[in-house]
């Protein structure tokens, strides 16, 4: 029996000085990469951030989302999840200042456009300033609609988990326009593909 124990515990300690070492070499990016590790990331956000403001809907994982009702760049209101209900929907939070979300958008941009009628809608909110995001956007130009709401502690962000407003941050709802998943981070290429499956 202690012949037993003592294999376990020598297996138990190679995998943690196994880990650690990965963790040194490799830093946490792979980690933040898989759902367990997203899940353990905004679960430590989500207890250091402040509370949301009172009578705030914040939507949580396998609820139906809150109604967003937010402007384009051409101030015409769309109403999230119904504008495209029925279909999976990423919605993918970002700002004309953030260096992350800038270098993600092109995978945002081709994802987005490798979807069919009945594929993911992407969506891109900018918590950021019209005119700054429409002067981006003719620099570095996307096919996706892009909305427009103001960072706050009421923000459409803050509606869809991102208590503590981390940049970019992306949620998946499913085509009942339920909370699915969410990450904090940017994408790296190739990622969304197998991220976005419903």
């Amino acid at each position: 029996m202690k012949s037993n124990t003592r294999i376990v515990l020598v297996a138990l300690a190679a995998g943690v000085i196994g880990a650690g070492v990965g963790l040194w070499f490799n830093g946490a990016a792979p980690l933040l990469r898989s759902e367990v590790g997203q899940r353990a990331l905004q679960d430590v956000l989500s207890a250091t951030a402040p509370a949301a403001p009172a009578g705030l809907a914040v939507a949580e994982r396998g609820q139906v989302i809150p109604t967003l009702q937010l402007p384009d760049l051409d101030g015409q209101p769309l109403a999230l999840p119904a504008a495209h209900l029925g279909r999976p929907q990423l919605i993918n939070f970002w700002a004309s200042w953030c260096g992350p979300c800038i270098e993600e958008m092109p995978e945002l941009d081709r994802f987005a456009a490798s979807q069919d009628g009945n594929g993911v809608q992407v969506v891109g909110i900018a918590l950021d300033d019209a005119d700054a995001v429409r002067a981006f956007l003719q620099r570095i130009p996307v096919d996706y609609p892009i909305l427009i709401d103001a960072a706050g502690p009421a923000d459409s962000g803050v509606q869809l988990g991102n208590l503590k407003g981390v940049l970019p941050y992306t949620v998946l709802v499913d085509a009942q326009g339920r909370l699915v998943k969410q990450k904090i981070g940017p994408f790296q290429h190739g990622e969304i593909d197998a991220w976005a499956r419903p």
